[in-house]
């Protein structure tokens, strides 16, 4: 069976960095985080203080929807990026693509948890009776792809993974090879999360892998030796992706072609990485083995890059264990430095961040690395963006419970 090659040709992002991918891209070529106060509820008694919130964020300026009142906000971040990837995509369902072999993969970690606290507490104070109606349904994690496919009217597969902090990146890994399979023409894939609650931060509280830091500026602090956990982000990211040929037909925009996706599990421990990275080794050599790419010619990588202290650390051997001498060769940055850790979403915003790398050639940079971890050896872009022109590039996701996803990406020359 000769599979497809598959390109991405429109994105779309809701962030803390901007209500739309061009907003975020420019924020994180400038090295503007968007990470400030946790504002979202009071967060007296909590060690967490600060978040990258969503601002001003209005489902109605993406799309008409009367019943939005029946979604979680992990579902309306969820629509509001897709209907911007299909406009950047230049495509209209049902005319340029039929609404039948046009398909949507989103993936999320948590799904809808303010519905869920909600529902709970009006459970507590007045019995199932004083439930909403549609209480489940704003819950589950299934109903961002749901929703997306009933917005756009996408009917081909619809489909939605939950892989923790790896749900994103496995959601546009594996819309690709329903694509590379020919059982639809073009999928809209991405990642979307909205965990800014008290359950949802006060577990990482609890957990201790959550940054006590109040200082938004310098919060979060991916590869430094005074990191001390990861700030929550919420948001969406979606992409559109179809067959190069479809591409070419059209005259579409490629951002990159997709050619490699590995995923590989630790079988390790819920939380803590595998010694030396060995699940995440192992899902870089499948995502690049299946690129048919040397690795030599990955001159970017997006890392996970969380700053809590044992991703940073294991994820870097894992580089190191992979690529050998060249790792001390390849810029690495970390974009939760700016977004924050949008969970189910980060790989997927991560995924973009890595394909505009490659079609404007600025890498974005790791904020507040002023005192490098002797752990953390490589070449994370501390501070400022770089210009540097790149053919191929890698996006790496872990996630808990032993997830790890990579995508490999180059330009379509």
């Amino acid at each position: 069976m000769c599979l497809k090659r598959v390109v991405v040709t429109g994105v779309g992002a809701v962030t803390g960095m901007g209500n739309s991918m061009k907003a975020t891209w420019d924020s994180a070529v400038q090295g503007i985080s968007g990470i400030g106060e946790l504002t979202r509820f009071d967060t007296t008694g909590f060690s967490a203080k600060t978040a990258a919130e969503v601002r001003d964020f209005r489902l109605s300026d993406y799309v008409k929807v009367n019943d939005r009142h029946r979604m979680d906000r992990f579902a309306q971040y969820a629509i509001a990026s897709s209907v911007m990837a299909v406009q950047d995509a230049g495509i209209q369902i049902g005319m340029d693509v039929e609404s039948e072999r046009i398909g949507v993969w989103f993936g999320t970690a948590i799904g809808g948890i303010e519905s869920f606290e909600e529902s709970f507490k009006s459970l507590q104070e007045g019995g199932y009776k004083s439930l909403y109606p549609f209480a489940t349904t704003m819950v589950i994690s299934n109903m961002a792809s749901s929703q997306v496919s009933i917005a756009l009217q996408a009917k081909g597969v619809n489909n939605c993974t939950v892989l923790s902090c790896a749900s994103g990146a496995s959601a546009v890994g594996d819309a690709m090879r329903v694509i590379q399979r020919g059982e639809a023409d073009m999928m809209i894939a991405g990642g979307t999360e909205a965990s800014i609650t008290p359950l949802g931060v006060g577990a990482f509280c609890a957990m201790g892998a959550i940054s006590a830091n109040p200082d938004p500026n310098t919060s979060c602090r991916p590869f430094s030796r005074n990191r001390d956990g990861l700030v929550m982000g919420e948001g969406a990211a979606a992409l559109i992706l179809e067959s190069l040929e479809s591409a070419i037909n059209r005259g579409a925009d490629i951002y990159g072609e997709i050619t490699g996706y590995g995923s590989a599990a630790d079988a390790f421990h819920i939380t803590s990485p595998a010694s030396g990275g060995e699940g995440a080794v192992r899902a870089m050599e499948l995502a690049l083995g299946q690129s048919r790419l040397d690795k030599e010619e990955i001159k970017y990588i997006n890392a996970h890059g969380t700053a809590t202290i044992y991703n940073d650390k294991i994820e870097t051997e894992a580089i190191k264990g992979f690529f050998g001498k060249h790792a001390y060769n390849i810029p690495i940055s970390s974009t939760k430095s700016m977004t924050g850790h949008m969970m189910g979403a980060a790989g997927a915003i991560e995924a973009i961040f890595t394909l505009m790398t490659l079609k404007t050639g600025v890498i974005p940079p790791t904020l507040n690395l002023d005192e490098p971890d002797p752990d953390c050896d490589l070449d994370y872009v501390p501070g400022v963006a770089r210009k540097n022109v790149l053919h191929a590039a890698m996006s790496n996701s872990l996630g808990f419970g032993g997830h790890n996803t990579v995508l490999v990406f180059k330009s379509v020359r």
